[in-house]
């Protein structure tokens, strides 16, 4: 093709805008799998510097230890907190629903005194009549159940996906980075080898940065709740540590328990742990956050506010919580591009 032909450049140009269209098209097609395949590929990435110092460490008949072993050490690590702290949360929680249970029809009944008192309501109902005027039509609610249902089995096996994809990726990690060097001119692969080595080190302290505001968050919570008198508040604390780990919804989810629990002691209390709450979520928000990704990441705090608002109108919850990693790697990607490779090299 010449640049006097200018019916073959049409034709070249049509081709590629219906190529582009169709890999466009796929990918819009399978975008479910390819996010698991980038939340797989960012925890891979974060926790491979652990699974790395695990792999150093010597056996006692000399040698180190496989990599394999290491990742499933890490992966035992995590089940075995998993089911410490459903041990230590589900049993106390069921027995407080059971109080709350018991004492509802009692709320309900002061509650709707006091909307009678001050000429809010004509009479009082009971619980049943409450619940059976409602205005939620049968197959609605049996609707709702089964895409509560759904989205429950969708959400553990995307989950088990992950799980299955991270330690293939990690296994293949060393093979998968040298693959993907190898696509740069020789000239440009050490440079390429120092950003991945970068990224790495970043999504790892993004992964610290989480367990590090869980703490502060659990702690708090801890402290806050003791002092006001809640019971259990050690269980509830650690509920609210770990909704820390989950950004726009884990914190409020955190919080309903210990308000409901609160609600079995008084009304008063109630209201007081749900402002508690609200001002714990809004200091999390704008300042424990921002500052603490800043520390461990290396992005501003109007940067990790950004991202969490891109993150979240995109895709929700999956989005914030991808949010500060993915600025993270683009954060990389630009200083790369930005970086002249002559004054790197002379530094």
């Amino acid at each position: 093709m010449t640049t006097q032909d200018p019916r073959a450049l049409i034709r070249y140009a049509l081709a590629g805008l219906l190529v582009t269209t169709a890999l466009g098209w796929a990918l819009f097609l399978v975008r479910s799998a390819l996010l698991l395949v980038y939340i797989s590929a960012l925890f891979a990435i974060g926790v491979a510097p652990l699974v790395a110092l695990i792999e150093r460490q010597p056996l006692i008949r000399g040698g180190r230890v496989p990599r394999w072993a290491a990742i499933l050490t890490i992966y035992i690590l995590f089940l075995s907190v998993l089911v410490g702290v459903g041990l230590l949360v589900v049993p106390p929680l069921i027995s407080q629903a059971r109080d709350l249970w018991a004492a509802l029809p009692d709320m309900f009944h002061r509650a709707q005194l006091w909307l009678i008192e001050r000429g809010l309501l004509s009479r009082e109902r009971s619980l049943r009549d409450a619940v059976e005027q409602a205005p939620v039509g049968s197959s609605d609610a049996v609707g709702t159940l089964v895409a509560a249902v759904w989205g429950i089995v969708g959400g553990l096996f995307g989950l088990l996906t992950i799980l299955i994809l991270t330690f293939y990726l990690l296994v293949d990690a060393d093979h998968l980075v040298r693959t993907f060097v190898r696509l740069f001119p020789r000239a440009e692969r050490p440079r390429v080898e120092d950003a991945c080595r970068r990224v790495s080190g970043k999504v790892s302290a993004w992964l610290g940065g989480q367990f590090l505001l869980g703490a502060i968050i659990g702690t708090t919570a801890g402290v806050g709740l003791f002092f006001m008198g809640v019971p259990y508040f050690y269980v509830l604390a650690l509920i609210a540590g770990i909704g820390e780990m989950i950004p726009v919804i884990g914190p409020v989810l955190a919080a309903v328990p210990a308000v409901a629990v609160a609600f079995t002691v008084s009304p008063g209390l109630a209201a007081g742990v749900a402002l508690f709450f609200l001002l714990q979520q809004q200091l999390e928000n704008h300042v424990l956050v921002p500052k603490v990704m800043e520390r461990q990441v290396g992005i501003s705090a109007a940067g990790v506010i950004v991202a969490l608002l891109i993150g979240g109108t995109l895709l929700g919850v999956v989005g914030a919580i991808l949010a500060v990693p993915t600025m993270a790697i683009v954060q990389v990607g630009f200083e790369e591009l930005l970086t002249d490779p002559s004054d790197q090299r002379s530094a």
